[in-house]
């Protein structure tokens, strides 16, 4: 009998030239530059920037960044006050909720609820619109890799500003399959890419059922249309109004709960708190040009359909009180924007952000 031939299983070496965009900064010993995680005894994170001849500072001791760069991922350090701090590359999902944002970010158990259920795969063609501070744009860049495409766009150039800066500090740089645009998606999307020939769109926005008719435009047959809605109220009007299109399939809507455990010796339990609502994810897909979906049989609460019924929440235009946001001043805007620009050119920011601290930041709602 023939015996396998081991040696061939192995897998080839990556040229570093032609490796995919930002895989350098995830390997390798940490660089002047670098984001870098460090975690106290009690389990405080804080994410600092290394720079050379810089010192991280707390209420007790300091240490100096020279003794990390050069350092292995997993090292640990000790400060002037004998306390010791392990140092790691912070993962994609604790990037984001240290980085400089302006709006509220897609939390890391949605993200990857969005890449995965709207199968986001290398190499496709990604509509997405309301990019915030940019960080489900991170995780659509890494599912399409460098020869996928995703199109982004933003009505606000404060939160493209922030995103910008987020996004090219994550990856190095900037990212050859990513496209901002400023301005509303309604009147944009049409003009930048061509009828049929986007794969999955993916709308984080108050009001996304405005865009279900050029978006349709832009979907090829069998595209994944995938919403992220923050009330009750927004996911069913989404739902009707794809209903009353005729060109979506019937949409299926859900929430992810995540519920950490405490392990501590024989002390197994779930923990006393947990990552709740963040919002609403609703899917439906594109249908052929001509068809009509079929008729769904269902069985609604009496008067749902009613054209008697006042729905006053159907009408109007929506802002962000509404779904209770909260407004972040255009003073802090441009403040963020400066900060996220200046930690993507590797540069020290003052003042709007010197030592991020993690628990300050509220780490304590992180997946």
């Amino acid at each position: 009998m023939t015996m396998p031939d081991v040696a061939s299983s192995a897998p080839a070496a990556v040229d570093p030239l032609h490796a995919p965009t930002g895989a350098h900064r995830r390997r390798g010993p940490f660089a002047v530059g670098e984001r870098i995680q460090l975690t106290d005894p009690k389990g405080r994170m804080h994410t600092i920037t290394l720079e050379t001849g810089k010192q991280f500072f707390t209420h007790r001791g300091s240490l100096r960044h020279d003794d990390l760069i050069q350092s292995p991922d997993g090292s640990t350090v000790t400060n002037t006050a004998g306390v010791e701090y392990l140092a790691l590359r912070p993962l994609l999902s604790d990037y984001v909720m240290s980085m400089p944002r302006g709006a509220a970010v897609v939390y890391p158990k949605d993200s990857a609820q969005v890449v995965a259920m709207a199968d986001i795969f290398p190499g496709a063609r990604v509509v997405e619109a309301g990019v915030g501070s940019g960080a489900l744009t991170m995780s659509l860049l890494r599912a399409v890799g460098d020869h996928g495409v995703v199109h982004s766009f933003e009505r606000r150039g404060e939160f493209a500003d922030i995103a910008r800066g987020n996004v090219e500090a994550f990856f190095g740089g900037s990212h050859p399959a990513w496209t901002l645009t400023v301005g509303d998606l309604v009147g944009t999307l049409e003009l930048a890419v061509p009828d049929g020939s986007i794969d999955r769109v993916v709308l984080d926005m108050l009001a996304p059922w405005e865009c279900l008719a050029v978006v349709a435009d832009a979907l090829a047959p069998g595209g994944v249309l995938i919403c992220y809605v923050a009330t009750a109220t927004q996911l069913s009007r989404v739902a009707e109004a794809a209903r009353e299109h005729g060109g979506y399939t019937e949409p299926q809507a859900w929430e992810s709960l995540v519920r950490g455990w405490h392990l501590e010796g024989l002390a197994v339990r779930p923990e006393h708190r947990m990552h709740g609502h963040t919002g609403f994810l609703i899917t439906t897909r594109r249908l052929a040009p001509g068809v009509t979906p079929p008729l769904r049989k269902r069985r609604p609460a009496k008067g749902a359909y009613d054209p008697q019924t006042p729905q006053p929440f159907l009408e109007g235009t929506w802002e962000a009180e509404d779904v209770g946001e909260r407004v972040v001043s255009d003073k802090k805007l441009r403040r963020l924007a400066r900060a996220a620009s200046r930690t993507a050119a590797n540069q020290p920011v003052s003042g709007a952000i010197p030592e991020i601290s993690d628990v300050e930041e509220g780490r304590d709602d992180q997946l």
